[in-house]
């Protein structure tokens, strides 16, 4: 099983937990968001000491709350790159309808072609009207009254975009001419002709890993059928078992061979380890809370059930025994967090694994902390 490391990177907080400040009350200095981008890359460093697989960023912009402080996951894993020598890098996600799809591929190419083929193509859709209607995309969630018609337009350039990428990266030349982008554009002069090819310099050296957030039916479809791998998180087991065989139909469906059982899918768990259980609940609470008053409304808990054994309402903000109950969120001793683990990964096969071992506010020694207590008495157990 492969095991990877994810975390937002946002700033350390002494006050995370329920209650007041209100998120959008919160200010962080950019000191304070800049020591936490070199911290990230302290945290991706010792993620590789101790012998993870990958180490996953994401892509948030215009975040004065600073839950989450990385622009350009690109840029800083190539950073990473040159510190770290053995360990893949990933982003969960690049958000590709924020991007110029030719840039975008120009940029993954470098950060893989300079990793030396550790680079993992992590894309989504986006989750924050804030950052895509200012970056020339669009988004639907609970505090867009447009969602439908902002999805729809999401999931257009969403889709040509992937075509475009797919394309320049994977092919000595190519075009593409859609509703959305059209490449080269038709009359560009260029040296007494016309361009009506284009080569993306530079292209991958190496072979490459392509992964979605599947967060909705219509990209648990979408996502298998494009062959590339999804990512599951956040979502109650039961639903998670379910999910996780759906994509694995859509796939055969699609390319008439099937799935090994964890084959082309990761699965995300929120960890946390101490010496007791008990420990380990008062250890994630604050965390936890903090990051479910901040993105409960953003529609995040989507994947939760509720008491009806529907999917729970929108806009839920989850307490800390309704996540243990849900398990999404895995906390307690070594052999405790072993043996959750291993039941997803006995009853689902799993065998792409991504632990996110510190929540909203905590501290990076923290991390650090629950990596190497995860890296040495939890995954150990599973080998």
């Amino acid at each position: 099983m492969r095991t990877g490391v994810f975390l937002f990177g946002g700033v350390e907080m002494d006050d995370a937990g329920a209650g007041s400040p209100n998120p959008l009350d919160r200010r962080s200095t950019n000191a304070e968001m800049w020591r936490a981008t070199e911290q990230i890359l302290e945290a991706g460093v010792a993620a590789d000491r101790l012998g993870y697989d990958s180490f996953w960023l994401t892509e948030h912009h215009f975040q004065h709350e600073a839950y989450e402080v990385v622009p350009n996951g690109l840029l800083l894993g190539a950073i990473l790159a040159e510190r770290a020598k053995r360990i893949r890098i990933g982003m969960m996600f690049n958000i590709t309808p924020q991007w110029h799809p030719l840039r975008f591929a120009e940029d993954f190419a470098t950060l893989h072609n300079i990793s030396g083929g550790r680079g993992i193509l992590g894309v989504g859709r986006g989750t924050v009207p804030r950052e895509s209607q200012v970056l020339g995309s669009a988004v639907g969630s609970h505090d867009n009254p447009d969602q439908a018609d902002a999805d729809r337009r999401n999931r257009a350039m969403f889709d040509e975009g992937m075509q475009v990428i797919n394309l320049s990266l994977n092919n000595e030349q190519f075009s593409f001419h859609g509703e959305v982008y059209d490449f080269p554009p038709a009359g560009i002069p260029d040296r007494g002709g016309f361009v009506d090819k284009l080569t993306l310099v530079p292209r991958p050296l190496h072979p490459y890993e392509t992964w979605q957030a599947i967060t909705s039916p219509p990209s648990l479809e979408a996502v298998p059928r494009s062959g590339w791998g999804g990512v599951f998180w956040n979502k109650n087991h039961v639903f998670m078992r379910q999910w996780w065989e759906k994509f694995a139909e859509f796939y055969a469906d699609e390319h008439g061979e099937e799935l090994a059982p964890g084959e082309k899918r990761t699965l995300v768990l929120t960890t946390c380890v101490e010496d007791t259980y008990e420990e380990a609940v008062e250890s994630v609470r604050p965390g936890h809370d903090e990051f479910w008053k901040f993105l409960g409304p953003y529609g995040w808990s989507a994947g939760y059930m509720g008491d009806d054994g529907k999917p729970a309402p929108a806009g839920l903000i989850p307490t800390l025994e309704q996540s243990i109950e849900q398990r999404t969120c895995i906390v307690g001793s070594p052999d405790d967090v072993a043996e959750h683990i291993a039941g997803f990964r006995d009853d689902m096969g799993v065998e792409n694994l991504v632990v996110f071992p510190v929540m909203a506010g905590d501290t990076y020694a923290k991390a650090e902390h629950q990596m190497a207590r995860l890296a040495e008495e939890v995954l150990p157990q599973l080998a």
